[in-house]
């Protein structure tokens, strides 16, 4: 869309601001890509003249909500679904490190674009992205992501991982999958230098993520957060956290100390900082969590899927703790689709807590403006307010499926996602009547099946 004006009215409006404001037949009214007006009922005469070129868009039977944030992602793995599909973690990456040391920036691209189609699909405005393997002679597998991002239209937050803790050194990847300490660091501060935009309209930041404690030393650690926080622009910190009891056992036989205590005393705790699953928090640790304001990445399907176990979500959310929902790698999570995590997020909520433990409501505002505060970027995205950016999704609620649904609200947060009619980055279309606009989805879908042909060796 290259109006001036982009005006969406009639529809059902959820600003997930710090009211829970909802409209049940509203406006937003879009500028420059920014929100300039939100409110009920019809829209203001002085928004649609005053010479200004614009677009209106009828929301009747639509449900309008922020763009969805997707706070934790390997994108890599949309080459690797559907395998080792009844395996825990640990057993899981011991079965796909091998195949994933052969991925090159040639074959990444493709499954990148797969995966970032898939989350505009379910949508995501905003991606997160962990990527921590890089093969020797593999490329440009940071930019190839970049690139993939920038192709189909969403923002990106990359980071760019690390592993250097080889299975000879007590770690669990294979020696061949990792890399120096020296190699990792250099490697991330170019990483920040030629993709990080530290501006508030950025569609590209990166931050620094050794991938978690049992793939990386104690000194990568604690050097890529003194690396993080001298740089300029505001770089963010990220890795995997307390996500099984493997990982618990592991970090106490090495370290002594839980894996919450021990990233605490290499400097890994702060508001600059969002972690990965975060299932086995004892109450110290969300404590620390809360006081540190350390963001947490909730990843409920990956969780079941590997068998992981359910995270404290309602006691983080009752300590103040930050936080946002994940797909995780598509390799634990064959369907990468962000809109059917916050139905994911209700029902392991209730399951781990009762009926009352996580309504709708809540795991919509974990998908929105909960990732915008886990990304450090809640002064922009996450809600639907004046001068906020045009990030928004607007969903089908009338057809066959949600017709009739007593909450339009329930429709994408208990029942089986809407179909996307509008999805706007910026105020620019992404999708439209479920459609990707930049890209062709059979293309995608050629270049994946390519892709994967190529790293199996036929």
């Amino acid at each position: 869309m290259s109006a001036a004006r982009v005006v969406i009215e009639n529809a059902y409006v959820v600003t997930v601001d710090a009211a829970g404001t909802e409209h049940e037949s509203g406006y937003v009214v879009l500028e420059c890509a920014e929100i300039v007006a939100v409110g009920p009922g019809a829209v203001p005469d002085e928004h649609l003249g005053g010479g200004a070129s614009v677009t209106r868009i009828d929301g009747t039977g639509h449900l309008l909500t922020p763009g969805l944030i997707n706070t934790h992602h390997h994108l890599y793995q949309w080459l690797t679904r559907g395998i080792a599909q009844d395996a825990i973690l640990f057993d899981w990456l011991t079965a796909l490190y091998p195949t994933w040391s052969r991925i090159t920036a040639d074959t990444v691209g493709p499954g990148a674009l797969g995966g970032l189609a898939v989350g505009a699909l379910s949508g995501c405005t905003t991606m997160g992205d962990h990527h921590y393997v890089f093969p020797r002679g593999g490329g440009d597998i940071l930019g190839a992501i970049v690139e993939a991002a920038g192709t189909v239209g969403v923002r990106l937050h990359a980071t760019r991982g690390s592993m250097d803790l080889g299975r000879s050194q007590g770690g669990l990847p294979p020696d061949f999958a990792v890399e120096t300490t020296a190699a990792a660091l250099e490697a991330s501060a170019e990483a920040v230098a030629r993709f990080h935009d530290p501006s508030r309209e950025a569609l590209v930041k990166i931050a620094l993520a050794p991938c978690s404690p049992f793939s990386v030393t104690a000194d990568l650690l604690r050097e890529s957060a003194v690396l993080a926080r001298s740089l300029p622009g505001a770089v963010r910190l990220h890795t995997h956290g307390s996500e099984t009891v493997e990982e618990d056992a592991f970090c106490l036989e090495r370290f002594g100390r839980t894996p919450t205590q021990y990233l605490d005393d290499l400097g890994w705790l702060g508001d600059d900082v969002w972690m990965a699953h975060c299932v086995h928090l004892d109450d110290d640790a969300i404590g620390r969590f809360a006081a540190t304001g350390t963001g947490v990445a909730h990843c409920p399907s990956s969780n079941a899927r590997l068998a992981a176990g359910i995270a404290p979500v309602p006691q983080l959310l009752a300590a103040g703790v930050a936080v946002g929902l994940g797909v995780d790698g598509s390799a634990s999570n064959e369907s990468g689709r962000l809109d059917s995590e916050i139905r994911m997020a209700v029902l392991a909520g209730r399951l781990r807590g009762g009926a009352a433990a996580l309504s709708g409501r809540e795991a919509l505002r974990m998908a929105t403006m909960g990732g915008a505060r886990v990304l450090g970027r809640s002064a922009e995205l996450g809600s639907i307010e004046v001068g906020k950016l045009g990030d928004l999704a607007l969903w089908r609620v009338d057809g066959v499926e949600h017709a009739g649904i007593a909450d339009p609200v329930a429709a994408l947060t208990l029942g089986a996602p809407p179909p996307l009619a509008l999805l706007l980055v910026g105020g620019s279309a992404v999708v439209r009547d479920g459609e990707l606009v930049r890209v062709d989805g059979d293309a995608v879908a050629r270049g994946v099946v390519r892709a994967v042909e190529e790293l199996r060796g036929r």
